[in-house]
């Protein structure tokens, strides 16, 4: 298990060079205050025969000191080296440690685990392929348990291993691993985490750590390391899209000018055509250059040195791509960010973006709202506070080539640069905006056309109907009964005098929108077409009624904005995915569950819950006429109806 091999001591060269080729996994260890993670690093290392003599002494002799094991060695103080971690018990700042066996090289980084570092947990996390995320048995899924595993999740890592430790503190038992596995799957199912693996060990005293545990017959799978060795992360790099930012311009003579830089993703070969960014000029690769010569190809993680055949101005900071195959070239995206300075993000104030080899003036125009990483919720927030995550809208002063994080890491993530300390005060993912969702938002009149001043007066319209006019936007998943509570909602204002209409999403698929699919695009224009009917009726003095799904929480920022927010009423209506399946009798999450539909809220796209409805409906609590009855009272209460 060790990486000691049989070529040390009879060939050093070939052991050096098997040792060069060895694949790289770097990995975290995280979780919440005395979960055990500095003592597993420890016991992975000292069981793998990975420490040396002298430490091993070093641990001893400082375990009689600042040990928390008694009289046994204490192997977290292999990684809690600073001096407050050690008086304290904690890990306070990210330590990591390097070490390889036979067949993998490692780098790993042990986090803290207190909410107070979470700034520290997030820089460990931005380049690991896994997480360890450990659990004590006795505890279960804490709520640093879920901060963690949502960073997790926002910094893209792919593969979680949930280790479940202290296992022989809880007499080694089967029930309690399964019912922690069953908490943790049951909220990390709102996650983005493709790969989670769960390991019942005992770091302290070694079961399945390196070697099974015959204190655990019951469990099945592997150890810990062999899950280390053994995960598969060869197709997690992106190859597909070229991505390649300049970092240096070489230019040793008069006879070569090549351009240096780490390949962020993507293949080159000598002869492809390419572009370099911003300019848009095309030339072709004359030659790959590395330390050790020229080559025909190569591929990310690659830092090479490219010269092209046509002579190109090129600077640093500037990116070579396929003609083809081009990133987003933005002065404005949308982002999460997690703010690490003691000073509060304030949105308007300047600061210094960095992305890739790429440094540009900008700002942070919008603040859309804050996540609760205990509960996943969004919340409303005026700024950002140390630890806190949020969603933004930024803007550049010079463009940017990003592309989404969950598609590429490197031209995905930027960090915030204080103009005035250098310090660095925040770090940033990149959003998948919805393509072409602001196309028709966004788009302007154009300048030939006119408002028509209708000689009816707003007035006049609330006095003839006894009403003003509104907009109630019914939202959420898919047979939660939203059109249900729409038609008995009309139908107690219809009685009681109102004049009112029902916009249903249904019946717009079939009119209005029948030439839209299900992409998070179409359902934008869905909304926008919406709207702008809505804004219509209401200008007329019409209440109006949609039920629409609207899971995206900007698109139903937008309609507020088109209908006049002081005439938006946003009901958000609640109701479980799994009642919601058992009412479906058309079959639609079927579809969804065999991928027959795409990107469905629920299933295979996120239904984002509203940060502030004006209210929320439980409908698997409710009935309709009591559902009916609270958005009537809040319809009186805000004076656009009279009692009905």
């Amino acid at each position: 298990m060790s990486h000691l091999s049989e070529l040390i001591a009879t060939d050093i060269e070939a052991y050096l060079e098997q040792h060069r080729v060895k694949e790289l996994l770097r990995l975290l260890t995280c979780g919440s205050v005395d979960d055990g993670k500095s003592t597993l690093i420890g016991r992975l290392l000292h069981d793998s025969h990975l420490i040396y003599e002298d430490q091993l002494a070093a641990v001893r002799k400082d375990s009689a000191r600042h040990g928390t094991t008694g009289d046994g060695m204490d192997l977290a103080l292999l990684v809690d080296g600073l001096k407050a971690e050690r008086e304290q018990g904690i890990t306070i700042d990210v330590a990591y440690r390097y070490f390889s066996t036979s067949r993998r090289k490692f780098i790993i980084a042990d986090c803290p685990g207190h909410e107070e570092y979470t700034r520290n947990m997030a820089t460990g996390a931005s380049n690991c392929d896994l997480a360890v995320i450990l659990i004590d048995a006795r505890k279960g899924v804490l709520a640093q348990t879920r901060r963690h595993s949502f960073i997790v999740s926002l910094l893209g890592i792919k593969h979680v291993l949930v280790a479940v430790n202290k296992m022989d503190l809880v007499d080694y038992s089967e029930t309690v691993f399964e019912d922690i596995k069953r908490q943790y799957r049951a909220f990390s199912s709102k996650l983005d985490l493709s790969d989670v693996t769960f390991v019942p060990l005992s770091a302290l005293v070694g079961d399945n750590v390196v070697e099974p545990s015959p204190r655990m017959p019951w469990y099945q799978g592997a150890t810990l390391m062999h899950q280390l060795e053994n995960v598969h992360i060869a197709s997690d790099e992106n190859l597909i899209d070229l991505r390649f930012p300049v970092q240096l311009v070489l230019r040793p003579d008069a006879s070569f000018r090549g351009f240096a830089g780490t390949l962020a993703s993507g293949i080159v070969r000598v002869g492809d055509a390419v572009a370099v960014l911003p300019s848009g000029r095309t030339s072709r690769i004359r030659s790959i250059e590395t330390w050790e010569g020229e080559r025909q190809t190569a591929h990310a993680p690659m830092s090479v040195a490219l010269t092209l055949e046509d002579e190109v101005d090129v600077s640093r900071g500037d990116m070579i791509v396929h003609p083809n195959n081009r990133p987003r070239i933005e002065q404005s995206f949308e982002a999460m960010v997690v703010w690490m300075s003691d000073q509060p993000m304030a949105p308007g104030r300047e600061y210094l973006i960095k992305q890739t080899t790429r440094t540009v003036s900008g700002r942070i125009a919008e603040l859309r709202y804050g996540i609760d990483v205990n509960t996943m919720h969004r919340v409303e927030l005026d700024e950002l506070q140390l630890n806190q995550i949020g969603r933004c809208r930024l803007t550049t002063t010079r463009p940017l080539f990003v592309d989404p994080y969950r598609r590429n890491r490197a031209t995905g993530a930027f960090i915030l640069i204080d103009r005035l300390t250098n310090n660095t005060v925040g770090a940033g993912t990149v959003v998948d905006r919805l393509p072409g969702a602001s196309d028709h938002w966004d788009a302007l009149a154009a300048d030939t056309l006119e408002d028509h001043a209708s000689p009816v007066t707003a007035a006049e319209r609330n006095e003839r109907y006894n009403q003003r006019p509104a907009t109630v936007l019914l939202s959420g998943l898919t047979r939660a009964g939203k059109s249900t509570i729409a038609s008995a909602l009309e139908r107690r204002l219809f009685d009681s005098g109102q004049t009112v209409v029902v916009l249903d999403g249904q019946q717009f698929r079939r009119g209005l929108s029948k030439d839209l699919c299900f992409s998070s695009a179409d359902r934008s224009e869905n909304l926008r077409r919406f709207a702008s009917v809505a804004a219509l009726l209401n200008h007329s003095g019409v209440i109006v009624i949609g039920a629409f799904v609207a899971p995206n929480e900007a698109v139903r920022r937008r309609v507020a904005q088109e209908v006049g927010p002081e005439r938006f009423v946003h009901v958000h209506v609640d109701c479980p995915v799994d009642v919601c399946r058992a009412r479906d009798g058309d079959g639609m999450y079927a579809r969804a569950d065999s991928g027959e539909i795409d990107g469905f809220p629920g299933v295979s796209a996120e239904f984002e819950r509203p940060a502030a409805a004006d209210l929320t409906l439980v409908t698997d609590q409710l009935d309709v006429d009591a559902c009916v009855g609270q958005i009537v009272a809040l319809l009186t209460e805000r004076g656009f109806v009279a009692d009905a």
